[in-house]
C-alpha cells in the first residue's frame, strides 16, 4: 500500500496477521506496564505525603481519612491498567485462535462432507439370517433356557 492513499491505515497490515497483532499488542502492553510501575511509585509517594500532612487540631486519623479518596482513585487506575494489560494478552491469544479456527474450518467441512457421502452411499442392510429349523433348538435364542436361577445347574447366573 501507499502512504499517499487516503484509505491507507498502518494498523490494517497489523490486523491482517496474527503474529503482527501479537507483536503490536505486546509492545503496547510493555509501555502500559512501564506506566504502571510509575503509577505504583506515584501512589506510594502520594500516600506517604498525604498521610503525613496534618492540620492543627487534627486527630491521628484525620489525615488518613482525607487521603483515602485520592488513594482509592489511584488504586482504581492501577486496577484498570492491570485489567487492560490482561485484556491485551487475551485478545492476542483470541486473534491467533481465530486464524487457527479459520484454517481448521475448511478441513472440518471436508471431513463432514466425506462422512455425509459415506452415510449417503452406505451399503444396504443385509437380510436377516434364515430362521432355525423346526426340529433344532437354538441355545442363544433366549427362549427355552432355564427360567429361574435355581434351574441353571452348573451355569453362572450372570
Amino acid at each position: 500500500m501507499n502512504s499517499n492513499d487516503p484509505n491507507y491505515s498502518p494498523l490494517r497490515d497489523v490486523a491482517q496477521s496474527p503474529e503482527a497483532t501479537a507483536r503490536y499488542l505486546a509492545d503496547v502492553q510493555r509501555v502500559l506496564l512501564d506506566i504502571g510501575k510509575n503509577l505504583e511509585t506515584l501512589a506510594l509517594e502520594t500516600r506517604v505525603h498525604l498521610r503525613g500532612t496534618n492540620v492543627e487540631g487534627d486527630r491521628w486519623y484525620h489525615a488518613r481519612l482525607r487521603a483515602m479518596p485520592v488513594e482509592k482513585a489511584l488504586g482504581n487506575v492501577l486496577r484498570n491498567l492491570n485489567n487492560l494489560t490482561e485484556g491485551l494478552e487475551k485478545s492476542a491469544y483470541k486473534r491467533r485462535a481465530h486464524d487457527e479456527s479459520v484454517v481448521n474450518t475448511a478441513k472440518d467441512r471436508k471431513e463432514k462432507e466425506i462422512e455425509r457421502q459415506r452415510k449417503k452411499n452406505a451399503p444396504t442392510l443385509q437380510a436377516a439370517p434364515p430362521p432355525p429349523q423346526q426340529g433344532a433348538q437354538n441355545q442363544n435364542s433366549g427362549y427355552g433356557g432355564p427360567t429361574s436361577i435355581y434351574d441353571l445347574g452348573k451355569k453362572d447366573s450372570a
